[in-house]
């Protein structure tokens, strides 16, 4: 076990298997079930993530989930693609979603060091709340995130399944979602230049001069813009707003203020945070 847990290859291989066999578990459930749509995909998601949680214990390590985020859309719709066909809005909003899980599943195995390490953030929750942790892990960790992404998702299978052809809003839309995932793209390939320079204070160049989260914001817009196509396609339902807006809380309330607690302890932080905006990559007027 502990061969496993220190080699990244190794690692790396051991996490793809299980989500392998978590996608094939949430393809069983979803077309087994016999209720709708939304509720056969949700049932499902929620087996594949209790899949992965049981992994996490395993393994002592909550990480296990971090691709899970990234991974979930990807496979639900275009599994949804493959089974409703290619239509041109279709094919609009699958390469929003492809592009974006792409760019941060590579993110995430770039910084993956191993089975032997575990989100900083989810150490701190293990160490303030003991025994409770497990229910923590759980329903904050494995389960809300995924409730989250399920909501994003969601309008995106129903696009998908409706098919349609491509209009104003699927081009808007289209737009601001691959503008966002490449605002992150740029973010972290930044961040990553930075950190391999051997520095470990705040970075003050290219995105990061001006926000203290470009990535943040880049993963905010790309639900945005998801909700946009699916809004210009199927029309207003009430429900498509709702995974981008518990998106952007979620960063909002969870997210950033944990960031900036952790930042806020560098030198010069104080006068970091009074020159640059929480979000928007662009000069502030102090």
């Amino acid at each position: 076990m502990d061969r496993i847990r220190s080699s990244k290859p190794v690692s790396i291989a051991v996490i793809t298997f299980i989500y392998v066999l978590a996608a094939v578990i949430g393809i069983t459930v979803c077309i087994s079930l016999p209720f709708n749509l939304w509720l056969n995909l949700l049932l499902s998601d929620i087996a594949a993530t209790i899949f992965v949680f049981i992994f996490s214990l395993i393994f002592r390590n909550a990480s296990v989930y971090d691709p899970y985020w990234s991974v979930q859309p990807v496979v639900i719709t275009l599994c949804c693609a493959l089974h409703c066909g290619f239509f041109p809005a279709t094919v609009i909003v699958l390469v929003s979603i492809v592009y974006w899980g792409i760019r941060l599943t590579g993110n995430w195995a770039y910084v993956f060091d191993g089975l032997n390490h575990q989100d900083w953030r989810y150490t701190k929750l293990e160490k303030e709340n003991g025994r409770l942790y497990p229910l923590i892990n759980l329903a904050g960790i494995h389960m809300m995130p995924t409730l989250i992404v399920y909501a994003c998702t969601l309008p995106a299978v129903y696009l998908i399944s409706e098919g349609g052809d491509i209009n104003a809003g699927s081009i808007i839309g289209g737009s601001v979602s691959v503008c966002a995932a490449t605002l992150q793209l740029a973010a972290d390939i930044q961040m990553h230049r930075y950190r391999k320079r051997g520095e470990h204070g705040l970075i003050r160049t290219g995105l990061w001069k001006y926000s203290r989260h470009p990535n943040y914001l880049g993963e905010i817009l790309m639900w945005w813009g998801i909700a946009i196509q699916s809004v210009s396609v199927i029309h207003f339902k009430w429900w498509i707003f709702i995974g981008a807006l518990l998106n952007t809380v979620l960063f909002f309330t969870v997210s950033i203020p944990l960031a900036d607690r952790r930042q806020s302890a560098k030198p010069g932080y104080a006068e970091y945070r009074k020159q640059t905006h929480s979000l928007l990559p662009v000069p502030k007027k102090i």
